[in-house]
């Protein structure tokens, strides 16, 4: 496992680059999912323009008023932050990061460099003040712009990382109950970012999708195909960076020894330590694997801060959930000019990824829950209501082709 780019540039080449403590590698494949997701949705927004399925919105902008105050101090703020800070990280890695702390221990200091952080203020402040005072006019006038809805691409993406990482963190919460009440009455920055859910984020991100897509005259169903496979592709990478960090999202103790049908594939796809996990598991734990300490005689390295392994190794479901997510979003991106019914594709999306996150909670570790007599995970839960949405929402675009079909 490598919990950052240091440790994976360290161990395949050698090198020592204290910096790169600084980029988790499970953020960074979040940041590459949303990055493919955003890419993926402007495609698709185009396509759909080109059709004449969405149309641009038409409306009237002021010209020459200039950005105004806030617009300088959001450049000067990001000025401070770079002088002050990160100059001050980048310069002094290899000395602050030698140790075994967390690189977060002097993120969120008050340490660094003040003097640079205020000519990096002023130096942006300034530079974004003569932009706007170019851009103004004596006399501001109105015009008529045409706004396409893939411009607004950049826009969507922000709204659904905001709305998904607050509903991953809620519904995190409402998972574990002990970590709500440490949330509330210890609150940290590492309490908010740690813990997440997945399905949280999918909720609230989709639903702050919808409200923006009407408020700029985006009709909802042709949206919500637009982003549906690479809202699936994002999964499956987000995914990569859980099974690269080994973050706690794998499965539950696999002692048993690989089947034969699968000789071909390498032990670690069949069960697998997660050494050097970036959660550092040390300990045994409810779920029936213990995480014990790398020695020198075990075949991995260790890294510093992180040299635990669990025992016995765990399905890595993780990479399970990267492979078959990869292969819904090439059912749903090839299926995306076929289906005419808007809102088809994305009910397909609802009952496919329902019916794999259901599936793979069976060898997964999570808190179970009652609901109704049933013992069941949260995601188990929220999958089958997803898959069922899906159900009715593929019946209702389809209805009269359903009856015609049972001849009424």
């Amino acid at each position: 496992m490598y919990p950052n780019l240091y440790f994976l540039f360290q161990d395949l080449f050698g090198w020592e680059i204290h910096a790169l403590k600084l980029v988790n590698t499970f953020g960074l494949m979040v940041a590459l999912a949303f990055v493919v997701a955003s890419a993926l949705l402007r495609r698709e927004l185009q396509r759909k323009e080109l059709e004449g399925l969405i149309s641009p919105e038409e409306k009237t902008e002021v010209v020459g008023k200039g950005a105004g105050p806030l617009a300088w101090l959001s450049s000067g703020f990001l000025g401070l932050i770079l002088g002050w800070k990160v100059i001050w990280l980048l310069w002094n890695a290899g000395t602050l990061f030698g140790g075994g702390g967390p690189p977060q221990q002097h993120l969120f200091s008050g340490e660094g460099y003040p003097l640079m952080g205020v000519l990096g203020a002023v130096v942006l402040g300034a530079l974004r003040y003569r932009e706007d005072m170019v851009q103004r006019l004596d006399t501001p006038r109105e015009e008529k712009v045409t706004i396409h809805p893939w411009e607004r691409t950049g826009n969507i993406t922000l709204v659904a990382a905001i709305g998904g990482v607050l509903g991953a963190k809620f519904f995190h919460l409402l998972e574990y109950p002990e970590e709500m009440v440490a949330f509330f009455t210890e609150p940290s920055l590492q309490g908010f970012l740690g813990g997440l859910t997945i399905y949280g984020g999918l909720i609230v991100g989709g639903m702050a999708v919808a409200v923006y897509g009407r408020r700029h005259g985006i009709r909802f169903l042709h949206l919500a195909d637009a982003t549906a496979p690479g809202l699936m592709l994002a999964y499956g990478i987000g995914r990569i960076g859980c099974q690269v960090s080994g973050d706690g999202d794998w499965g539950i103790p696999n002692a048993s020894p690989k089947p034969d049908w699968l000789s071909w594939a390498p032990e670690w796809m069949w069960s697998y330590a997660f050494p050097n996990n970036v959660n550092a598991v040390f300990g045994p734990r409810p779920s029936g694997y213990t995480g014990k300490l790398i020695t020198d005689a075990d075949p991995w390295p260790i890294f510093e801060g992180f040299g635990t392994y669990l025992s016995p190794g765990v399905y890595p479901t993780s990479f399970y959930e990267t492979i078959m997510a990869t292969v819904i979003f090439a059912f749903l991106w090839s299926m995306r000019k076929r289906w005419q019914v808007p809102g088809t594709l994305f009910a397909a999306y609802l009952m496919l990824n329902g019916t794999e996150r259901f599936w793979i909670e069976k060898i997964r570790v999570n808190a179970p829950m009652e609901f109704m007599g049933m013992v069941m995970t949260q995601a188990e839960l929220i999958a089958v209501v997803i898959f069922l949405s899906g159900l009715a929402l593929l019946a209702f675009l389809h209805q009269k082709t359903w009856l015609k079909w049972l001849g009424r």
